[in-house]
């Protein structure tokens, strides 16, 4: 059956599978915040948690029965019965009966071996397990996704057994059987071929799901061969977040299924919806969002080579196999020493300027090279390049001018240290002359700036940095080396980023929190009087 005739349903385990990821907690109100948002992504399916054990999960299901949802059913997860424990008095398959969800999904091991070592009962005993566990909940009403432990690994070693246990889990009445690459090691041709022969096996009876990890750096693509291959039902997580590797990535199995296989798994309104959901997500988990990744990334549609920028400006579809909409992306050309003329005109343009001559984006493209030679990097400082594009327009006057500054950072006799710094800058003319004190020389410079400018514009006033960064250039030349300081800036309304670069930090955080500053005003629309740039342009 072509693909574009099938459906598929999208199961969510962010909320469960994917917190085992080293590093992330999330409070109850973190993923009551997540499970909204999945939900309004067009997830059909979100796995909640295991209310059996932890208080947090319990209070989880408790809040949802009360809430509407649009798109998603949630689901609890537990395993199956202890060996010792009959089902009906089983206190984890208790806790699932009363998270009070109609779907339920149960883990159980499908590989022999790990039967025998770990869960160390006979390969019988395993099968009356299964059964028990999903029968009783069948008997309480409840919908059963039977997650397949070790399913490929088992397959592999004894595939009788292996398939003895979906049997098992199928004839109690499963719904969907949920093949599991637990340790993440299973190809995707392998994955195709095993997915394959379980879906002849059981025909149209049941449901067959597919579930990978990413220890080999192809969850999704063994997710979407178990797809090829008759699964009907995937599981993954936002951003690929889970144990060890991770799982499989939905922000990259979504955009695949929709736009490449053309199946219609959400809307195209929730798809446009996909990259603010990958990085909501990673905003309440308190992860950096990761640039590259494929669709949803900030760099999967940015663009550096001169001759890539220059095929852009012709065909926006010239390096891009998608358009960056469709997943609610932005098309972006970078700026750096690799910059021809046509990046720098693109790049200008996007930022809602003209350079009106061949000679100023000429000049621009020789700015950037020369700067970048001594350490400057444009392509995440868009608001310093887009200052750099206004310079050379002959009518541009900057608010201000940077004549000098003095830091000084003292420690005696045990006291706590002291950092103060003087600027002088130039205003209309006028030189003003300041002081401030901080918790650290480039603290005390912004202090000293602001003192000096704010009376003169109280639009920085709501100006504030949201984070600072320092990088080494020339490792080898140890504290010696040249650094890049780049900041970011907000004013409520928007951010930015700029940077500077010398050998002296105190100096390239000067340059940076200047045109920071230079930024916030060209952004309010201040009144410019008539003077020279400043100096780290010239």
């Amino acid at each position: 059956m072509s693909s574009r005739a099938r459906t598929v349903d999208l199961y969510d385990t962010t909320l469960r599978d994917g917190v085992q990821r080293e590093g992330l907690s999330l409070s109850l109100d973190d993923k009551l915040r997540v499970a909204q948002r999945l939900d309004r992504l067009g997830v059909q399916y979100i796995e909640g948690g295991y209310p059996g054990s932890n208080a947090r999960d319990q209070e989880f299901f408790t809040r949802v029965a009360g809430m509407s949802w649009q798109s998603a059913t949630i689901v609890a997860f537990g395993s199956s019965r202890y060996k010792d424990n009959r089902a009906d008095d089983d206190p984890a398959l208790r806790a699932l009966v009363n998270a009070g969800t109609s779907v339920v999904t149960i883990v159980c091991k499908n590989s022999a071996s790990q039967v025998r070592d770990v869960l160390g009962v006979p390969l019988s005993q395993n099968l009356e397990m299964i059964a028990d566990s999903v029968a009783f909940l069948r008997t309480h009403g409840k919908r059963v996704f039977y997650d397949a432990e070790h399913f490929f690994d088992g397959f592999r070693d004894d595939p009788d057994y292996a398939l003895e246990c979906l049997r098992a889990a199928a004839h109690s009445g499963a719904e969907t059987l949920v093949l599991c690459d637990t340790n993440g090691g299973t190809l995707p041709a392998d994955i195709g071929m095993i997915v394959g022969s379980v879906v002849a096996d059981f025909g149209t009876r049941t449901e067959i799901g597919i579930h990978t990890h990413d220890d080999c750096g192809l969850a999704v693509a063994g997710a979407l061969a178990g797809f090829a291959a008759g699964a009907v039902h995937i599981q993954g997580t936002v951003n690929g977040y889970g144990e060890r590797c991770g799982n499989a990535n939905l922000c990259s199995i979504i955009p695949t299924l929709k736009l490449k296989l053309g199946v219609n798994c959400v809307t195209d309104q929730q798809l446009q919806s996909l990259t603010d959901a990958s990085r909501f997500v990673a905003s309440v988990c308190n992860l950096n969002h990761d640039p590259h990744a494929p669709y949803v990334g900030a760099s999967a549609f940015a663009h550096k080579a001169g001759y890539h920028a220059d095929a852009m400006r012709k065909n926006p579809m010239s390096y891009q196999h998608v358009s960056p909409e469709e997943v609610g992306n932005v098309s972006r050309i970078l700026i750096s020493e690799l910059s021809g003329k046509a990046a720098i005109a693109s790049r200008v343009e996007a930022i809602g300027l003209q350079l009106g001559s061949p000679e100023r984006a000429r000049t621009l493209a020789l700015q950037v090279k020369e700067l970048e030679s001594r350490g400057f990097q444009f392509e995440g400082a868009e608001a310093s390049f887009e200052l750099m594009a206004r310079r050379t327009d002959p009518d541009y006057r900057a608010p201000f001018e940077l004549v000098d500054f003095l830091a000084l950072v003292e420690s005696r006799d045990g006291r706590d240290m002291l950092a103060e710094a003087m600027v002088k800058v130039r205003v209309e003319g006028e030189v003003i002359h300041t002081a401030g004190e901080g918790n650290g020389p480039v603290n005390a410079l912004d202090q000293a700036m602001r003192k000096a400018l704010v009376s003169r514009f109280p639009q920085l006033t709501a100006v504030r940095l949201a984070d600072y960064k320092v990088r080494v250039i020339d490792e080898g030349a140890g504290t010696a080396a040249w650094t890049r300081v780049t900041i970011d800036s907000t004013d409520g309304s928007g951010s930015w980023t700029t940077v500077g670069s010398s050998s002296n930090i105190i100096e390239a955080s000067w340059f940076a929190l200047a045109d920071s500053m230079e930024y916030a005003l060209v952004r309010a629309g201040a009144a410019f009087a008539a003077h020279t740039a400043p100096v780290q342009h010239a």
